[in-house]
């Protein structure tokens, strides 16, 4: 069963981490905001959600770079449980999908807690400020192929908040797969 993340809660600060990115450096969340905001997207390699929404991901995280938004994607699953979500398999898919934004593993799964993420893909936008303005969906094509002329609710939403600093009162929640929690011993 598919998991959706709860509404947006307006004005939350964006958390800072260090992790390790599949370039081989260590990247502070933070520092992968632009000069209008920052997107933290949750996401793995095996969801089909993902698989389904990971182009127009790449598509929009470039054309947001243009009005400048940042973008930083993060894997939060358990890859004992789920190796195809594995580090060198986070390298292969980066690269098989020419992610413009770095792409970091948080293995202790402290960031997905930290930031309450519930699915792959789960959307953060925050505003210059740094505080959350956005918790939707990149559109409505959940892990299908989107349609010629779907909305492009991540854009939209992300330019508004890049203009005005404030996102848009309603939004419709991301869909997808549970984040791969680990057992707690």
């Amino acid at each position: 069963m598919a998991a959706q993340p709860p509404v947006c809660d307006f004005g939350w600060p964006a958390r800072d981490a260090e992790l390790p990115g599949v370039d081989g450096k260590a990247h502070r969340i933070l520092e992968c905001r632009g000069e209008n905001g920052l997107l933290v997207a949750f996401i793995c390699n095996h969801c089909p959600y993902v698989k389904a929404v990971i182009d127009r991901l790449v598509r929009d995280a470039r054309d947001l770079a243009a009005i400048g938004i940042g973008t930083v994607a993060i894997s939060s699953n358990d890859v004992e449980a789920y190796p195809q979500d594995s580090f060198d398999n986070m390298k292969r898919f980066a690269e098989a999908h020419g992610f413009p934004f770095p792409y970091l593993y948080d293995e202790e799964q402290h960031v997905a807690r930290d930031y309450g993420a519930v699915c792959t893909p789960d959307f953060f936008g925050f505003n210059r400020d740094l505080t959350l303005q956005y918790r939707g969906r990149i559109d409505a094509s959940r892990k299908e192929q989107a349609p010629e002329g779907t909305t492009r609710d991540l854009f939209e939403a992300m330019r508004q908040v890049a203009e005005t600093g404030e996102g848009p009162r309603e939004q419709i929640p991301s869909i997808g797969c549970s984040i791969k929690w680990k057992d707690a011993a």
